[in-house]
């Protein structure tokens, strides 16, 4: 059954954070290493991504328990697996086997789910994050014409992490994120690029993230105008992740309610951080905000980002059973 099909039946529960749930296994450097990279040059610890090549068993056990809680749609761990932002870590020749491997098995622990339940199907959204750079913003406040990249740069980078994923196996690609709508339009471009020259296209999700009380992107865009902006292309679904908590992300969900013509996504954060950067919102607590989404008919998919966890994506699971998806008048 295609998930655009199911979407108009019910609301799809997206998993929740991987870095959580990642952290609570306290690694260490040679976890990040394992033997492949023993002899690399510089410090690997804290790139998660590479743990798909290096700790598989950690990443596909995550993507298990997401299952198991619920979840309808699993992402991969492919956040900045782009050659931009492993640069970082001076492995930009292993992107292709980072975003392959993520997408393998982040898909065979989604066929194991779907095995169990034929009624319920699992998906794997390939994760495109938005990585360290920005086309709008200048990282020189001497120099506001400088940028640390081009559109073409991006649009190249985005299309290679987007080649290993579909060869992976995932459903869809989820474009995420986005602070700056530019580069998330390098995304898109790179590929629909990739697209046409394969002969064969997946469902694309967008989903952007408002970063403060004004109501905007890092870039400036308002909800609106970045709704817009990524219109041209025939999206499965736009919505908003991350930055902020359930509460505080509801006015610009309907904003996109009213006015997009395709399926609407939301997985906020665990509330906002506390003074040590972690997220005290329970389960029960955050999904008290979210059941009002649902009560409204905002959403047709629905999750959780930064501190949620199997706990989280459970009690969404089971208040997301109980209301209809949100009806795309313009579709």
């Amino acid at each position: 059954m295609k998930i655009q099909d199911i979407l108009k039946e019910r609301i799809l529960v997206l998993d929740g954070a991987m870095g959580t749930m990642i952290q609570r296994h306290i690694l260490e450097e040679e976890d990040f290493r394992g033997d492949r990279f023993k002899n690399h040059s510089h410090p690997l610890k804290g790139n998660n991504d590479l743990l798909s090549i290096t700790r598989p068993d950690i990443i596909k056990d995550i993507h298990r328990q997401y299952f198991a809680a619920g979840a309808d749609v699993a992402e991969t761990n492919t956040f900045s697996s782009t050659t931009i932002a492993q640069a970082d870590y001076h492995l930009e020749e292993y992107v292709y086997e980072l975003n392959f491997q993520s997408a393998k098995i982040a898909k065979e622990a989604a066929d194991e789910f779907t095995a169990k339940e034929p009624n319920k199907p699992r998906f794997v959204a390939g994760a495109v994050g938005p990585t360290n750079r920005t086309l709008s913003l200048s990282p020189d406040v001497n120099n506001p014409g400088y940028r640390a990249v081009t559109f073409d740069q991006l649009k190249t980078a985005y299309k290679q992490q987007v080649q290993g994923l579909i060869d992976g196996g995932v459903d869809l690609i989820l474009v995420e994120t986005i602070f700056d709508t530019l580069n998330a339009k390098a995304a898109l471009f790179g590929i629909q690029e990739l697209f046409e020259e394969i002969g064969k296209e997946l469902p694309i999700m967008v989903s952007g993230t408002i970063t403060d009380a004004s109501g905007r992107t890092l870039s400036g865009q308002t909800t609106e105008a970045f709704l817009i902006s990524v219109s041209h292309v025939p999206l499965l679904s736009i919505g908003l992740n991350c930055a902020l908590g359930a509460r505080q992300l509801r006015p610009y969900l309907q904003v996109l309610n009213e006015q997009a013509p395709f399926f609407v996504s939301a997985y906020p954060n665990a509330g906002l951080p506390n003074e040590f950067g972690q997220y005290d919102e329970g389960p029960q607590e955050m999904g008290s905000q979210i059941e009002e989404f649902l009560k409204e008919g905002l959403v047709n998919i629905i999750g959780g980002c930064c501190g949620t966890t199997p706990d989280h994506v459970r009690e969404i699971a089971t208040l997301a059973a109980k209301y209809k998806p949100r009806v795309v008048h313009c579709q």
